[in-house]
């Protein structure tokens, strides 16, 4: 009589999902890993013909909200490297450098 199962798996031999890493996607603006909540960002406003977009942490998306207009980020474009030589925003980077993935706090209102 023939068993109806193996006690071997089969499939023991292929990596389970635990084993296999997540590939990890950088937040556009500040580098860091993304965590659960992720905005897609329009670097180039939607309303000034802009299409792409990158993946950031929401505080980062508030933090470049509040410190740019809507002309601004249609004249920097994809240019992280300009966005970040404002010394506000860079100031903003390197404080949430060592924070949580999934950190939010409250960013302050636009100073325009």
């Amino acid at each position: 009589m023939a068993r109806k199962s193996s006690k071997r798996d089969p499939y023991d031999h292929l990596p389970s999902e635990e084993d296999v890493a997540a590939p990890v996607i950088p937040c556009w603006l500040c580098g860091r890993p993304l965590g659960k909540t992720v905005v897609q960002h329009h670097p180039v406003p939607k309303s000034r013909g802009g299409r792409d977009t990158v993946p950031m942490h929401p505080i980062c998306q508030q933090a470049l909200i509040a410190n740019f207009t809507n002309s601004e980020l249609q004249r920097h474009g994809m240019d992280v490297e300009g966005l970040l030589a404002n010394p506000t925003v860079r100031k903003f980077v390197d404080w949430v450098a060592n924070k949580d993935p999934d950190f939010t706090a409250t960013t302050a209102k636009k100073g325009r």
